[in-house]
């Protein structure tokens, strides 16, 4: 077997205030430390570790960004203390709640849960599986 590189190269949303959009999240992907490494001035807004893994966009075809139905964004925390962070965060800059965090199973190790989304309606998933606040190894 070959060794596998990974298949998703990044994931996008779509906004309809490209400045607004790109200043929540600047905030939100700042508490994994990542950060914008692509702008593309009017257009887009890339963020990553090191390459573009996720983007805030303005649809190419000129009309209005919508919320797809059944879409949402998972975002794997280090601890349960930062899925509780991150919630708070996109609550505080404007995102609304859809699960407050918390355990989403039986096994006191499993998924630590929290939802929300951002201004414009896009769902996210922030979760850690593990015990209470010990690091991912790498």
């Amino acid at each position: 077997m070959t060794e596998m590189k990974g298949f998703l190269g990044h994931t996008t949303v779509g906004t309809n205030n490209l400045d607004a959009a790109s200043d929540f999240y600047d905030k939100i992907f700042a508490t994994f430390g990542a950060g914008r490494v692509l702008v593309q001035p009017g257009r887009a807004v890339y963020y990553g570790l090191r390459a573009p893994e996720f983007g805030v966009i303005s649809p190419f075809n000129g009309q209005r960004a919508n919320v797809g139905n059944g879409g949402m964004v998972a975002l794997q925390a280090d601890s349960r203390s930062q899925v509780r962070d991150v919630h708070a965060l996109a609550l505080k800059l404007g995102g609304t709640d859809e699960g407050a965090p918390g355990m989403r199973t039986a096994d006191p190790d499993g998924s630590y849960c929290a939802y929300f989304r951002d201004p414009e309606g896009n769902k996210f998933l922030v979760f850690r599986v593990g015990p209470e606040d010990t690091a991912l190894s790498a």
